[in-house]
This record gives structure tokens, sequence and C-alpha cells, in this order.
């Protein structure tokens, strides 16, 4: 269903943490014009995480509304309480999401049994396509393979962006799960390989500053060019190592404001990109050929 290079969009804010509606306008057609395949409205790099419910839902409406349906919005709604994940997903689906991206709840530690139960509960509550979102390192949460593989067979559990940097998880995912549940990665260090060995796409976001140059190399991996995206990932993996410098989204935060395409605003707790960090990320988008 989703394939190729996602951006993982930043919510843009101006300093005094107001969402930014002008550089959302302009960041949508960025994403457009780059040839990028799906764009995440309001997921973990949007600062989800600060966005109330009604922002949240407020978010997802205007990238629909922006996108106007050049390109496919994938709402993120996930939530530690199964009942405000639900809550967002309905609001996702009203807003013409095409689907919704679904974080494992951070923090409460479930269970493989309780993983299974929320996200099935979320599927049967809201019929719209949902993927799975396993990023253990952020939510000390690991949705293992085989309750993955379960709630495959779920109809519209549809796919799931893995975000552990391990490739013997795709083997795992290949062998267990549907055969037509989308394998997406949500680590762009490894991304490439994880599409040469089968994997789907990327939820990116590396995206947000270089989409062309991400979008290429998905399309090279995925037909097989593997010399071609091998090259492309080479002049990109300084951007992908330098935007987790500090925690994301500060770095990508800080490289989308020095390309003039949004305001320099982020939400406490995180802060701005300190100034000894900037030149690592700014060598790093000077080599990817974006500044």
């Amino acid at each position: 269903m989703f394939r190729g290079s996602i951006v993982a969009l930043i919510t843009p804010m101006h300093e005094d943490g107001r969402i930014d509606e002008d550089s959302l306008r302009r960041l949508v057609d960025f994403h457009v014009e780059a040839g990028t395949s799906a764009i995440v409205a309001a997921g973990t790099t949007g600062e989800s995480a600060t966005l109330d419910e009604q922002e949240h839902c407020a978010f997802v409406r205007s990238v629909v509304e922006f996108a106007a349906g050049r390109v496919p919005v994938i709402a993120g709604t996930g939530a530690n309480s199964t009942t405000e994940a639900i809550a967002l997903t309905g609001c996702a689906q009203r807003a013409g999401a095409a689907a919704a991206l679904l974080v494992t709840p951070y923090y409460n530690k479930p269970t493989q049994e309780g993983l299974y139960l929320h996200f099935k509960a979320i599927a049967e509550a809201v019929e719209m396509p949902q993927i799975l979102y396993n990023v253990p390192g952020r939510t000390a949460c690991d949705l293992l393979p085989q309750t993955a593989a379960r709630l495959s067979r779920i109809p519209n559990i549809v796919g799931i962006k893995e975000a552990t940097g391990d490739l013997e998880r795709l083997v795992r995912l290949k062998s267990l799960c549907a055969e037509d549940f989308d394998l997406l990665s949500g680590d762009d260090a490894t991304a490439c390989e994880f599409i040469l060995q089968g994997g789907h796409g990327d939820i990116s976001v590396t995206a947000n500053v270089a989409p062309r140059l991400m979008q290429q190399m998905c399309a090279a991996a995925l037909s097989g060019r593997r010399d071609q995206a091998l090259a492309i990932n080479a002049r990109l993996d300084p951007l992908h190592r330098s935007l987790f410098v500090q925690s994301s989204p500060i770095p990508v935060k800080w490289a989308v404001a020095e390309m003039g395409l949004s305001a320099r605003g982020i939400r406490l707790p995180l802060t701005w990109l300190t100034a000894d960090a900037q030149p690592t990320v700014r060598a790093a988008m000077e080599q990817a050929g974006v500044i």
C-alpha cells in the first residue's frame, strides 16, 4: 500500500511554540515537488507528545488540506492510552488521512498480549488502514515479530514501521507476517539495505531535509539497482547520522530552518540545537547538496 520515501514531517513552529501554518503549506508543497511518496503528519518527529488533542487533529486536517490529494497523508495517532489512540485515529479518519501510524505505548511497558489487544482494539474501533510503529529506543517497549505477525492478519492493519535498525528483524517479519503487509524502515542509517533486502520503503527523518535524494535512493533500492542506491545513500549517510546528534527532532528542525523552510520554533522539553552541534549538521547538509 505504501512504498518509497515517506517523510516523517516536522511540525513547523514559531519561536513562541505556535504552529506555523504558512511554513506548513510551504513544506507540503516542497515534498510534493520533490516526489515524496507520502507525508506522516503529527508523528513522533512532529512532536506529537507536546500537541494536545485539538491541535493534533487540526494539524492533520491542515496537512490533508494542503496536500489536496497530491500525496497521501498518514496521521500519527499513537498514544500510551488505548482510548486516546482510538480518539486520535478517529480524528484522522474524519480529516481524510489515508492511514494512521500508531507508535507502541510508551512508558507503560505492556506485555506482548497487551500490545496485541491494544492495536486490535484500535483497528476494530476505526476502520481506516493502520500502520504499527516499533521504536523501542524511544518507548521502552518492543513489538516483537511474532506479535506483529498476529496483528498483520487483522485486515486494516496494513504494515509496520520498524525502527530498531536491526536487519534481522526484517528477515523475521518477512517470514512471519501476511504476504501483503508493508514493511517500512524507521531508521534512515539502515533504510537503504532494509529496502534492498525486501523492505518496501522508509518513513524518514532525513527526507525533511533531502527529500529528492531520499526519493531517488528508495526508488533505486526498490527496483534492485543496488550500486545506484548505495551511491546515493553514501552521499546521505552523514545526514542520516548528524540528524541524531541530539535528540530528534532537534537537529532536523534546525536544518529545515537553515533551509528557510520554517521558523525557529520547538517546544519544551526539547530545546534548539546547540551551537557546538550546528557545524556537524551543516557539513552533512553541504555534502548532500541541500545548502
